[in-house]
């Protein structure tokens, strides 16, 4: 083994157990932010693409805590012309919801769905889809967390 072999690095993985104790908590304000944007910084966090330490197969993020997302933007004529659709499984069971509409029943769906598509389609994207906790209005009961604002 010559000089160069001692000097170069190996490749560093995060051991699921390590990765557990070094968990923050993140607060976003969704208020007038687009949603496509505010969704992948998101993803980005909830995955742990933001640190050294990241793992592809590791879940290695930390937890976001959205407040505000019935104030969350879309640009253009989006509010008015991009449909929630979703299927039951039986004849007739197709059903489509303009999300201006969506937006006034379930406030916290539009950030939820936009998260979880650019997350991974496998079990690791469930779990980090469990450290997303999104709120319709300003207050949320994560303040023993300690959470810090993200920007």
């Amino acid at each position: 083994m010559n000089a160069t072999q001692t000097l170069q690095s190996k490749t560093f993985s995060a051991k699921p157990a390590e990765a557990q104790a070094e968990r923050k908590w993140w607060v976003v304000d969704a208020k007038d932010q687009p949603l496509g944007r505010l969704a992948s910084q998101i993803a980005m966090v909830l995955r742990g693409k933001n640190k050294p330490t990241f793992t592809p197969h590791v879940d290695t993020g930390d937890f976001v805590v959205v407040v505000n997302a019935q104030s969350v933007k879309l640009t253009g004529r989006k509010l008015q012309q991009k449909k929630y659709v979703r299927h039951s499984g039986e004849p007739g069971g197709f059903r489509e919801e303009v999300y201006e509409k969506l937006l006034v029943r379930m406030p916290e769906l539009p950030i939820t769905k936009a998260v979880k598509g650019m997350l991974p389609k496998n079990v690791l994207g469930r779990q980090l889809l469990t450290k997303l906790k999104v709120y319709p209005g300003p207050d949320h009961p994560h303040a023993a967390q300690k959470p810090e604002v993200l920007k």
